[in-house]
């Protein structure tokens, strides 16, 4: 056969859409498909945006309330872009009370009319104490063997309060709260629902924790 009666090139095909065919023929039609439904009911995660130690590399607790520096505040502005666009909706912001974390929130509240806010102080990042304004790279191992810093909160008393906030706000997973927090905040939901790697995310970074799927979530202090 000559190659002029090769078929012509197949244009790529974007992957949200990827077929598990190629057909050669127009299919029938087919009646119109529903609009699928997102019956999950996750836990929406965005770190706050950065600070000065978080720009230095330094550690920066809960006890140490420091405010969004100009990049921090361009990092909220642009996670706003995103979540402003997710479906279903956010209808409910959650945040502690720490300036990094309110500024953090009402920056992104300003793209979502209507949104609702709850400020829970128990989100606040762990307080570090002695630790703060060292390097993060210095005390990372005290971290991951979970030391306690003098003057602060142990892991496990930071663990636990973070439990207890989630499962005060489990009764509003159906507004598809986003909550606003710290890098320490992120990791241990991360570990409540059994993630395997020590979750670090960046400033600005969104996750999603899915708890509606764990309603018998087992810890040292019980069901969540």
């Amino acid at each position: 056969m000559s190659s002029s009666t090769c078929c012509p090139p197949v244009l790529p095909i974007p992957t949200t859409f990827l077929p598990t065919a190629v057909l050669t023929v127009s299919p029938p039609a087919l009646p119109p498909v529903p609009r699928s439904i997102d019956t999950r009911l996750p836990l929406r995660f965005v770190r706050h945006g950065a600070t000065a130690p978080n720009l230095a590399g330094r550690r920066c607790g809960g006890d140490l309330d420091v405010p969004l520096t100009a990049v921090g505040r361009q990092q909220a502005a642009t996670v706003a872009e995103h979540i402003a666009r997710l479906d279903p909706p956010v209808k409910l912001i959650v945040t502690s009370d720490l300036k990094r974390n309110r500024e953090t929130a009402d920056i992104i509240a300003r793209r979502l009319p209507g949104v609702k806010m709850l400020v829970q102080p128990a989100f606040s990042e762990r307080r570090l104490g002695a630790w703060n304004l060292k390097p993060i790279a210095q005390t990372q191992p005290w971290f991951e063997a979970r030391l306690t810093p003098p003057g602060g909160e142990s892991d496990d008393e930071f663990t636990k309060r973070v439990a207890d906030a989630v499962r005060k706000i489990k009764q509003q997973l159906a507004e598809r709260p986003l909550l606003v927090g710290s890098k320490g905040v992120g990791r241990v939901l991360g570990e409540l629902i059994g993630l395997a790697d020590r979750l670090e995310l960046g400033n600005g970074e969104v996750w999603e924790f899915d708890f509606a799927e764990r309603p018998c979530l087992e810890t040292a202090w019980g069901a969540l």
